[in-house]
């Protein structure tokens, strides 16, 4: 057995039994560096070496979490949930059933368009999150939406997007990562339209979305009403000052990294853009002094979990990498199914999706399959735009339903910010039901027909 198989497999298992997602990750890369004969010692020195990866990201995550509980304060979402509730209140019984179905798809379609427009229009990635969903939470418990639901439509977002068009991160996946290190590996992609080869393992994504909306997670689901848990915020009414205020920080928050991003700075915009809001909450006055402190510590502890997952998951993929264990994983596949083609196109696609399952980032799998499979579809004939859409559905399967994937880590949390929504059975399990299925199919008929 192939230790980067058994590592994940020990971290799926773990994570499924409850164990917590940073003991299982550890547990997993502890495993898999001793199956790879790397020692103890080897093991936990890899481990160790890629937590600094991490620590950026969390202390990032965690100053966005702080500014969302300053938002939160200021009443901007408290105005914004009120609303909603009295647009609901004032229609008669008679067409609530309506006017409830209407506004829970205006609400799905509105966080939908939020999630795509976080990839390209406005690139914020998953930081958009812990400052759209808690306030939403009332909202999605008066309307009865099932959060897996949420769940599935902010991670398709996420992922389809960045796979699929190449603009914003969407470039770096699909440009500066993808075809890059294809032609890196040796195979000339110049001429190809990057949008047609990857839009039939898009569409596997937009089936499993269509699944998850009107099918899976259709019927309502009840929530109590409870505090976010990051603490008992009081949302003062919000005056007209401390509104506009908010959404001067909240602009200010997002123009900070599109400026960091575009002028191609190697500064962390989500850390900086962070900073601003909160010194522009502070120096107005929004949050006052004396209650900073604990504003801005409910917030951190809001996105505590996230901070430690990713720094867990980039040690996790320090072993992976050091192990040296995915290019005999693939010489086994290539030696077992021969001259197959659709047999080990199959095959790739799964080690594709074994190996994201445990780093739990698409962007930092493509490094390490490309140079492998771009050889190994050569020798099976495979065409150029074959190869490209094997490699980009294989480095992006596994991304939804990895434990340790910001696309599920965000998504859980601002769902689970009242406690009431599971990281692996709300999020892990649905999405990777709901996408890597028909991610992997669409996958191998872009490989068999392209």
């Amino acid at each position: 057995m192939n230790a980067v198989v058994i590592s994940v497999a020990v971290m799926l298992l773990l994570a499924l039994l409850r164990v917590h997602v940073v003991i299982a990750l550890f547990i997993g890369a502890l495993v898999g560096g001793l199956m790879a004969g790397m020692g103890l010692e080897g093991t936990m020195l890899a481990f160790e070496s890629g937590l600094g990866d991490g620590a950026k990201i969390a202390l990032s995550y965690a100053l966005l979490g702080a500014f969302a509980m300053a938002v939160a304060a200021s009443g901007l979402p408290k105005a914004l949930a009120d609303a909603l509730i009295r647009k609901l209140d004032a229609d008669s019984e008679e067409a609530s059933q309506k006017v409830v179905t209407l506004t829970t798809y205006l609400v799905i379609g509105g966080i939908l368009a939020m999630s795509i427009m976080s990839q390209n229009l406005i690139p914020v990635h998953i930081a958009f999150i812990p400052l759209l969903i808690p306030p939403l939470l009332t909202i999605f418990n008066r309307l009865n939406i099932d959060r897996r639901l949420v769940a599935c439509v902010l991670t398709f977002g996420l992922v389809t997007t960045y796979m699929l068009l190449p603009v914003g991160f969407g470039k770096i996946f699909l440009e500066d990562i993808l075809l890059s290190n294809i032609e890196r590996a040796g195979l000339d992609t110049s001429g190809i339209n990057i949008v047609q080869v990857m839009a039939i393992p898009a569409l596997g994504m937009v089936l499993g979305l269509l699944v998850a909306v009107f099918i899976s997670y259709r019927k309502p689901r009840e929530y109590e009403e409870r505090p976010l848990a990051g603490g008992t915020i009081v949302q003062p009414t919000p005056t007209r000052y401390s509104l506009i205020m908010s959404i001067i920080a909240i602009v200010a928050t997002f123009a900070i990294q599109l400026i960091v991003q575009f002028t191609g700075s190697e500064a962390d915009g989500l850390l900086l853009g962070s900073l601003v809001g909160l010194g522009i909450f502070l120096l107005s006055g929004v949050v006052e002094w004396n209650k900073a402190d604990d504003v801005f510590t409910s917030g951190m502890r809001m996105m505590a979990l996230i901070g430690f997952v990713m720094i867990s998951a980039q040690g996790f993929a320090a072993v992976i990498n050091e192990s040296n264990q995915v290019e005999p994983l693939v010489a086994v596949v290539q030696e077992f199914f021969g001259d197959n083609k659709a047999m080990a196109a199959l095959a790739m696609l799964v080690v594709g999706l074994i190996v994201t399952m445990g780093i739990g980032s698409s962007f930092s799998t493509l490094p390490i399959i490309a140079a492998i499979y771009v050889p190994l579809c050569l020798s099976l004939d495979f065409s150029m735009a074959a190869t490209v859409a094997l490699i980009g559905a294989a480095g992006a399967l596994g991304d939804a339903g990895s434990p340790a994937s910001d696309s599920t880590l965000g998504p859980t949390a601002g769902l689970a910010a009242d406690g009431q929504h599971d990281h692996m059975r709300d999020t892990v399990i649905p999405t990777f039901i709901h996408y890597n299925i028909p991610l992997t199919a669409s996958g191998w008929v872009a490989a068999m027909i392209l």
